[in-house]
């Protein structure tokens, strides 16, 4: 790239292929890559949204319609659209769920934006406006929460978050196994997700899934020859190998005779020994070691009839820590009587394919499992993604003890109170307020367009019932607008808070950008490419975004 200096030379400032894109350029690009983007994953989102298939370039299979899902999934290749991806795994990590909605709401923003570009409004007028309006939005979604503290509420939670994915048909009892699980797990009024593990096994239906009362491990026994079931277990977790370590440095043994070489193997031998009488001398009958386990090591347990699991995941020693007690050991010469954890059993059992070890009947376990089933892998996967959102949500209603009505209602009062409130501010923020109050309605208007349903109606009766009460609603089954509280239809407002607030940082970011300078073919996806949405890779029909 060149610019002429003053005698007629050029100035060489950056490299050849470079591609650069300035002020309305760069702005128009950013705001198409956002719009693109939420246009992808707007029709997932509701009860009655779709779904998405997506294959990789080994041709696995993913469908789903978790927003999060479908953008990790996605090969992204646009700065701006990577940046709502952000919005979109901030959202995940945070709350569970909501990830469409934050990802739509910043699409919306965008598009909002670039209306008051063509009118010549300033980009930072409109960020400072979104960002007023980010701020009361958050007000107001304080004074129309709702607190929560009752296990109906949580129920009702859970069930609003399923809804719609492929967990909807077993809602109810999966609802149940969720709010049981969170409230078995929770300490100090915190509940630590990791401390819910999801066994997902294929080859039942849904209806089949249950709780188990502690941990269960993909794992089987070290030998076959070890017991199979062990009752009033004392459990012992290892860090520590039970097989002779090797040395760290290379090192040579000359023997010269063979008896040294006995000597040798012997005294290998009686270390093992000595390390397996350590175990069994503090009294445990059930070993989940983390590193690996001798063969002889395994021949003598099992002689003591010490039940062994050998490379247990470290997700696995920390949650079986929470559910039975036990402490980490990592010297073996540590280890005694007091280190042990406890459960009234453990045993080994064949689930379709797959080879589990149950540690069951803890005493008030702070970490337990759940056993997915699911009549395919896919199916499976998706019931997982849905009980992991619903897990997120229960889990921060516990600890907020707020939630906000479903079904359209917050977005349109906030959008109802923010008009009211850009009537109070002078100068084109104003008009920036204006927008986002205007932008937070495409969360009903896509709901209304997801089920069937006439959206400009559905947002007409919205803003007219709203004028009586705030938690109205559009029902998406009977196709009207209804009180959302009778319906249970129910949300952590952590959801609505962190989505509002992405979407709006997200938007205003993008729309400060003036200039794009990336390197060659760092923005192959940008100039008028991003404009032709006809055709995805291969000659397969269906018009994906280019930006992938």
């Amino acid at each position: 790239m060149a610019q002429l200096g003053g005698a007629g030379q050029p100035i060489i400032i950056l490299p050849e292929g470079t591609s650069r894109f300035q002020g309305k350029d760069a702005q128009r690009l950013n705001i198409l890559a956002g719009k693109i983007l939420a246009e992808t994953i707007r029709t997932t989102l509701g009860p009655k949204g779709m779904d998405k298939m997506l294959v990789d370039s080994l041709g696995d299979i993913v469908v789903t319609n978790d927003g999060v899902t479908i953008l990790r999934e996605m090969d992204i290749a646009h700065p701006a659209a990577k940046m709502l991806v952000e919005v979109a795994k901030t959202q995940e990590d945070e709350v569970g769920d909501g990830t469409t909605t934050a990802v739509i709401i910043a699409g919306e923003l965008l598009k909002k934006a670039e209306e008051l570009l063509d009118i010549n409004v300033h980009p930072t007028i409109i960020a400072m406006g979104y960002r007023q309006a980010a701020l009361k939005a958050q007000e107001i979604l304080e004074d129309i929460s709702i607190e929560a503290n009752d296990k109906e509420t949580l129920l009702n939670v859970a069930m609003t978050a399923m809804t719609g994915k492929g967990s909807e048909k077993a809602k109810e009892p999966l609802a149940d196994l969720i709010v049981s699980a969170v409230m078995q797990v929770e300490e100090d009024g915190e509940v630590n997700k990791k401390n819910i593990n999801i066994q997902r096994i294929q080859g039942a239906s849904v209806d089949e899934s249950h709780i188990v009362n502690g941990i269960v491990v993909d794992k089987s026994r070290a030998d076959n020859s070890m017991p199979k079931n062990i009752e009033n277990a004392k459990i012992a977790l290892l860090k520590y190998p039970i097989e002779v370590k090797d040395l760290e440095t290379d090192a040579k043994i000359k023997l010269t005779d063979p008896n040294q070489m006995q000597a040798f193997i012997e005294n290998e031998e009686q270390m093992i020994k000595d390390m397996v009488q350590k175990v069994i001398d503090s009294g445990a009958n059930v070993i989940f070691c983390q590193k690996g386990i001798d063969d002889l090591a395994v021949h003598y347990l099992s002689r003591a009839g010490i039940l062994a699991v050998k490379r247990a995941k470290k997700s696995d020693m920390e949650r079986l820590e929470k559910a039975t007690g036990a402490q980490l050991v990592t010297n073996i010469e540590d280890l005694s009587a007091a280190e042990l954890g406890e459960a009234g059993k453990v045993y080994e059992k064949k689930i379709f394919d797959d080879v589990l070890i149950f540690v069951e009947e803890c005493k008030d376990p702070k970490a337990i499992s759940i056993i997915l089933r699911g009549s395919t892998r896919h199916v499976a996967e998706e019931v997982e993604r849905a009980l992991d959102d619903a897990i997120g949500v229960v889990a921060s209603t516990m600890e907020d003890k707020q939630v906000v009505i479903g079904g359209g209602a917050p977005e349109i009062e906030i959008s109802r109170k923010l008009r009211e409130y850009a009537d109070t501010i002078s100068g084109r923020e104003q008009l920036a307020v204006n927008a986002f109050a205007e932008a937070l309605e495409v969360v009903p208007k896509t709901l209304a367009e997801n089920a069937g349903l006439d959206s400009i109606d559905a947002i007409v009766d919205l803003r007219a019932a709203h004028e009586d009460s705030p938690y109205m609603g559009l029902d998406v089954f009977q196709g009207e607008v209804m009180d959302m509280r009778e319906s249970g239809v129910v949300e952590p407002q952590r959801v609505k808070k962190q989505a509002i607030q992405s979407a709006a940082e997200a938007a205003e970011m993008i729309l400060r950008i003036d200039d794009m300078i990336a390197a060659k073919g760092g923005l192959e996806a940008t100039g008028d490419d991003m404009g032709d949405m006809g055709g995805m890779p291969g000659g397969m029909p269906g018009g994906m975004p280019p930006m992938m």
